[in-house]
């Protein structure tokens, strides 16, 4: 049975906490002079539980060192996702010969803003922001903003941007 990487970290903890109750327990006995018949022998099981801590230390090192690795790679193919979207979009705007403002106007829409705050954005009238979003779904052959997002979804969906365990050197935009 393989043990996940939160299982082990949790293991781990244990671990580390019953060698940190053991350590401390016979420190508050040293203190007070109290010296419990049980703790007078246990030099060889106190060298067990400092090697057991030190194994602990190493192995959370580890998987600190691991997941360190595995944040990069993740945010390395999500830098390839984000790049490759964009370049989606600007294609298709080129592909339907949108005009700078159309490509704006759809580009924001995309994001999710509404016509008020479009309008807002780029200093203009409603009713031209309006205008210019019939036009862009026009261009695109569709009727509203969900489909527009749709168009960019599904093409993003139908093939995938990273393949999982390639290097950097290997992946593609």
């Amino acid at each position: 049975m393989k043990l996940s990487q939160t299982s082990l970290l949790w293991l781990l903890l244990v671990v580390q906490a019953v060698c940190a109750a053991f350590f401390m327990t016979d420190a508050m006995l040293d203190f007070t002079g109290k010296e419990s018949a049980g703790f007078r022998h246990l030099h060889s099981f106190e060298l067990v539980l400092a090697l057991a801590l030190i194994a602990g230390l190493s192995a959370t090192i580890a998987l600190i060192r691991f997941q360190n690795r595995r944040v990069r790679d993740m945010q390395r193919q999500l830098s390839v996702a984000q790049g490759a979207f964009a370049q989606l979009i600007e294609s298709q705007f080129s592909e339907w010969d949108l005009s700078d403002a159309e490509r704006d106007v759809a580009l924001l829409s995309i994001k999710g803003l509404s016509i008020a705050e479009i309008a807002s954005l780029r200093q203009t009238k409603e009713g031209t922001v309006k205008a210019q979003c019939a036009a862009v779904y026009r261009k695109a052959g569709v009727t509203g903003r969900v489909q527009l997002l749709s168009l960019f979804i599904d093409e993003l969906l139908s093939e995938p941007l990273v393949t999982h365990g390639l290097d950097s050197s290997n992946s593609t935009t």
